[in-house]
């Protein structure tokens, strides 16, 4: 063997990564970027509930996403999807997405700045447009890049945003890439935005603000105060953001969101292909001018692939059955309701009145929160568990599809029924208490 340069041998481990070669080569060295892998105790919960069965994320599911799924050879009620209008196995989206393949291939294998554009492209932007009532639309390959790329290209050094503390991540992780300043206002407190702005607009030499609000929360599905929230931004000649990803196709005339059925005049909406459009991707609606600015500037529309053919087509399709049929509409928003009130006759606590396809089911602590997601799906009830950072509080996020049956929630609230009557989340909290250490001081504001 010839030696290295630091003197070990080469192949040997201090030079071939396959151990840190000794206290001398770890002193030369300094710390592994890997050990963080190894010791992490938020890594050690993940894995220790997932030895004990109570792991809910990263679950796998045989089959279609509808109203009831295939888990494990078991026929289960889906209260965990974003398939608000049950149209990711509507025939006609299916369709659509067969036809974009057999015209288009499965893939672009390009940028939307060089070989990525559709027509299938051109067709959607202008019927988003149309339906978010602004001048003009840009597509993204996720609802994630559309956010960042949006924020992290238009708010500059020298401007800020202003983001609602419950806004989505991507909103967050925008303003972290970007070169201006990331500012947080109270969840749904138009005044401590005006608190925020005033004191931005007292500042020497402050300059554009953006304001980012979610239409509907993800995770209480409450909706923000769009017309306070406007009246704020005028006030202090900010920029307004509307995320209606979980509000477009549901509320709203024709489904058009929180911001039309509100009457507040955002400046941009963003919205998403992979909730009520059954598919995957997302939109920017703005004036023209920054649409325009995105396409040149936006560094994660310029360097990501363009969205496949087929999400596109079932997009478009989906979009077009939305505004039509507002069955659709109606019905997520009975079946969200008749889930809601069943819900709290038995005693759960699901927060205040909302309309929007989101029920939240607030839980005491995480280990409870893990017995009773485990205990629905034992029994036949697929939810979502969520946990801090995500949230502030632990809880299943639970949501309903136009698609579901009155029998399908009710056989949900039955099972709910059996749960609290026989003390079942109680019962193995005691018992796994000892094996499982949850209470993590988790900080809220981690990555």
């Amino acid at each position: 063997m010839s030696p290295s340069r630091d003197g070990a041998p080469a192949g040997s481990a201090a030079e071939d990564g396959s151990g840190l070669g000794g206290a001398a080569a770890t002193s030369r060295r300094g710390p592994d970027i890997f050990a963080k892998c190894a010791r992490n105790p938020e890594l050690d919960m993940y894995r220790s509930a997932e030895q004990l069965g109570l792991n809910p994320f990263y679950r796998e599911i045989t089959g279609e996403i509808g109203p009831t799924i295939l888990y494990e050879g078991s026929d289960v009620v889906m209260l965990g999807s974003n398939n608000y209008l049950g149209l990711t196995t509507d025939p006609r989206v299916r369709e659509a997405a067969r036809d974009a393949v057999d015209r288009y291939g499965t893939g672009v294998t390009g940028s939307r700045l060089l070989n990525g554009t559709l027509s299938l492209h051109t067709e959607l932007e202008e019927l988003l447009a149309d339906w978010v009532r602004l001048p003009a639309a840009l597509v993204f390959t996720t609802g994630y890049t559309a956010n960042v790329g949006l924020v992290s290209t238009l708010v500059q050094s020298g401007d800020a945003v202003f983001c609602d503390s419950a806004a989505h991540a991507s909103l967050v992780d925008g303003a972290r890439l970007a070169d201006g300043m990331l500012r947080a206002f109270q969840h749904n407190r138009p005044n401590s935005l005006r608190r925020g702005l005033r004191s931005w607009r007292s500042q020497a030499g402050g300059g554009g603000v953006l304001v980012a609000v979610d239409g509907i929360y993800s995770m209480e599905g409450d909706w923000a105060p769009l017309p306070e929230i406007r009246a704020a931004c005028d006030d202090y000649g900010a920029r307004l953001l509307v995320d209606e990803a979980h509000a477009l196709g549901v509320v709203g005339p024709s489904g058009a969101g929180t911001a039309v059925a509100t009457g507040a005049r955002p400046d941009l909406v963003m919205g998403t292909f992979s909730k009520a459009l059954a598919s995957c991707g997302g939109f920017i609606g703005g004036p023209a001018d920054v649409i325009d600015y995105l396409r040149v500037f936006c560094r994660p529309l310029l360097f990501t692939a363009s969205n496949v053919p087929a999400s596109l087509g079932a997009a478009l399709a989906a979009a077009k059955i939305a505004r039509e049929e507002d069955w659709r509409r109606e019905a997520v928003l009975s079946l969200a309701h008749r889930l809601r009130s069943g819900l709290a006759q038995l005693g759960y606590q699901v927060g205040g009145e909302t309309s929007s396809s989101i029920v939240p089911v607030h839980v005491g602590d995480v280990l409870s929160a893990a017995v009773l997601w485990r205990a629905l799906l034992d029994r036949g009830v697929y939810t979502n568990c969520s946990i801090p950072p995500a949230v502030q509080r632990p809880m299943l996020r639970t949501s309903v599809m136009a698609t579901h049956t009155e029998a399908q929630i009710d056989r949900a609230l039955s099972v709910f029924e059996d749960i609290a009557r026989h003390g079942v989340v109680d019962a193995g909290r005691e018992r796994l208490e000892g094996l499982f250490e949850p209470e993590l001081e988790l900080d809220a504001s981690a990555p």
